[in-house]
C-alpha cells in the first residue's frame, strides 16, 4: 500500500465518520462497494478509519498517523490464516521493525492498542477477514402512508371542548347499550318462557288427545304459571337495574352539559360583532350561574 499523505489522514479526522470513511475509500484507491452485501471490506475500511482516530486521539504527528494506517494493514494481511501465537510474534516484529518511525511513547500505545483491540478479538477477525462469508440479503420495500391533510383551523374547535363532547357521545353510547341489553334480554326470556313451557307439556306423552284428570289440568296451569311468575320476575329485577343505571347515565350527562366549557370566541370585527361575542359570553355565565343554585 502506498504510504498515505499527511494531509490526506488530516482530512479525513477532520470529516463526520460517514465522509470520513468515504475520504479514506477514496484515498486508498478502493472502487466503491456495497456495505451491506461486502461487509468484509465494510470492516476492513472501519479498522484502518479506527486506527486514524486512535493516533489522533494519542497525539501521533499526521506524518506517524499515515504510518500507523500502513502498519494496520501490513499487520492485517500478514496474520490472514496464522494462529494467535503467530499473530502476537508478528506484532512483535513489525514494532522492532517501526522503531524508526515511532518515538518510545507512541510505540507502547500502539502495542497497548492492538492487543486491546486486534489480539483480544483476534478470532473474530480472522473469521471476518479471512473467510468467505455467504450473505442472504433480504430488500423489503415499504409503503410510507403520508397523514391525511388536516381540515381548516376555522372547522376546528377547543381542546376543551373537543373532549366534552367525547364524554357525553361515550355517555350516549351507553345509554343505548343498556336499552338494546334490555330488549335482547326480554326476548331471550321470552324464548327461555316457551321452551319450559313445551317440556312441561312434553312430560304428558300420549295423553295430548285423552281427557285429563281435574288434579293434573290444575298442576300443569300451576306450573305454567309458575314458569310465566318466575321469567317475569327475573325481567323485572333487571329493568330495574338497568333503569337505574340509564338514570345515573342521563344525570352524568346533566352534569357534564352544565359543566360545558366556553368555547374561545372567534376573532370578530366591528362593534356589532363584540357586542354579539359579549352577549354570547353573559348568556353562558348567566346559566352556569342558574345551575350552580339549583
Amino acid at each position: 500500500m502506498a504510504l498515505l499523505a499527511p494531509q490526506g489522514v488530516k482530512k479525513v479526522f477532520q470529516f463526520q465518520k460517514p465522509e470520513g470513511r468515504e475520504h479514506l475509500r477514496k484515498l486508498l484507491n478502493w472502487e466503491e462497494f456495497d456495505e451491506l452485501r461486502d461487509s468484509r471490506r465494510s470492516i476492513l475500511l472501519d479498522t484502518l478509519y479506527e486506527s486514524i482516530i486512535f493516533a489522533v486521539g494519542k497525539g501521533f504527528p499526521w506524518v506517524e498517523v499515515a504510518q500507523v494506517v500502513k502498519f494496520t494493514e501490513e499487520l492485517l494481511k500478514e496474520t490472514k490464516g496464522c494462529s494467535i501465537t503467530e499473530a502476537v510474534t508478528i506484532l512483535g516484529n513489525k514494532l522492532r521493525d517501526y522503531q524508526g518511525q515511532f518515538n518510545t511513547t507512541h510505540l507502547l500505545a500502539m502495542c497497548d492498542y492492538f492487543h486491546n483491540t486486534f489480539i483480544r478479538h483476534y478470532k473474530l477477525y480472522q473469521y471476518v477477514l479471512s473467510q468467505d462469508q455467504d450473505v442472504n440479503l433480504t430488500v423489503t420495500h415499504l409503503e410510507v402512508c403520508a397523514p391525511p391533510q388536516p381540515l381548516p383551523l376555522a372547522e376546528g374547535k377547543d381542546q376543551d371542548v373537543w373532549k366534552h363532547e367525547q364524554q357525553v357521545a361515550k355517555l350516549s353510547t351507553a345509554e343505548v347499550q343498556k336499552q338494546t341489553d334490555m330488549l335482547l334480554l326480554k326476548e331471550a326470556l321470552h324464548l327461555e318462557q316457551q321452551h319450559l313451557l313445551q317440556e312441561t307439556l312434553s312430560e304428558l306423552p300420549g295423553r295430548r288427545h285423552q281427557a285429563l284428570k281435574r288434579e293434573e289440568l290444575e298442576n300443569l296451569i300451576n306450573e305454567a304459571i309458575h314458569i310465566q311468575i318466575e321469567c317475569l320476575k327475573e325481567l323485572l329485577q333487571y329493568k330495574i337495574q338497568i333503569t337505574f343505571d340509564i338514570l345515573d347515565l342521563k344525570l352524568q350527562k346533566k352534569t357534564l352539559n352544565l359543566n360545558a366549557p366556553i368555547p374561545s370566541p372567534l376573532p370578530v370585527t366591528g362593534q356589532s360583532g363584540q357586542d354579539e361575542a359579549f352577549k354570547f359570553y353573559k348568556a353562558n355565565k348567566g346559566k352556569k350561574a342558574k345551575a350552580k343554585k339549583k
